[in-house]
């Protein structure tokens, strides 16, 4: 056992990939162990299977639309006179979950989170009723007028994170967005599984989901904060607590990309 420990470090298995900050100093030890721990092997079934939550049934949509910056008031003012409608139909198997301007990043934007609750059935029955909903087509014509762009994409929530409930405010949000090298979504998961309880203590875990239509091995996870401020605390402490470097030393080698948004919710939003 000492000659492989010797032998592995004189391969450079204990140095830190670029971006992993303030690995702590029993970082080669935590490595070498993590040689002999199970792994979820991703061949024997399909990761949306592996870790999305399978006592519910939830889908998720969110829908990033870009506005016209003399548009922003008026989208605004007509989204909050339409969509809680559709929340509040039981006729609709569809809720709003979220709804936000984007403060920090990019500019003049709408984000909003959807749940619909019975899967793709859910969806398909949801999106076909709309089809005859006819203030909904008039809100989506004159929508499309005040928008620059507009995308999507359907998620499925991870296991092992808080189900986003509503929560009252005043409060900013921060969706991280992580594209991952295709193929490590479930070693992802396997990190975060561990890792989530570290960011637990000021109640800042709101959401995490996972791309299934749309572009893929895209990670989303939404975090809620009274301020900068906060924020700026609360990360930074979870630095102090042993365990959460290895999280970033482990995930920091499967992203591609990662972006942050701040976010502002809309007077409409459940979560405020």
């Amino acid at each position: 056992m000492a000659a492989l420990r010797r032998l592995l470090r004189g391969c450079g298995g204990g140095g830190a990939p670029p971006g992993a900050r303030g690995y702590s100093q029993d970082a080669e030890g935590s490595w070498f162990r993590s040689l002999f721990v199970h792994k979820v092997d991703p061949r024997k079934d399909a990761h949306s299977n592996l870790l999305s939550k399978r006592e519910t049934s939830s889908l998720y949509k969110i829908q990033f639309h870009n506005v016209k910056p003399e548009c922003l008031d008026a989208y605004n003012g007509l989204t909050e006179k339409v969509l809680p409608k559709l929340h509040l139909d039981p006729d609709y198997p569809c809720d709003l979950v979220g709804n936000w301007n984007t403060w920090y990043g990019e500019q003049d934007q709408a984000v909003h989170l959807w749940r619909f609750s019975g899967g793709y059935p859910a969806l398909s029955h949801c999106m076909d009723k709309l089809k005859q909903n006819q203030e909904y087509l008039e809100f989506r014509r004159e929508r499309s007028r005040m928008l620059l762009s507009r995308r999507n994409q359907l998620l499925l929530e991870f296991s092992f994170w808080n189900e986003p409930l509503p929560r009252q405010g005043p409060n900013i949000y921060e969706l991280r967005t992580y594209k991952l090298k295709p193929g490590t979504m479930i070693e992802w998961g396997n990190n975060w599984a561990r890792a989530i309880k570290y960011r637990q203590e000021n109640q800042e875990a709101v959401g995490g989901f996972f791309s299934q239509i749309g572009e893929l091995y895209v990670v989303h996870h939404l975090w809620a904060y009274r301020d900068l401020q906060s924020r700026e605390e609360t990360r930074n402490a979870a630095w102090r607590k042993t365990g959460w470097d290895e999280n970033v030393y482990y995930t920091v080698p499967l992203v591609r990309t990662m972006e942050s948004r701040i976010m502002i919710p809309m007077k409409i939003s459940p979560l405020q």
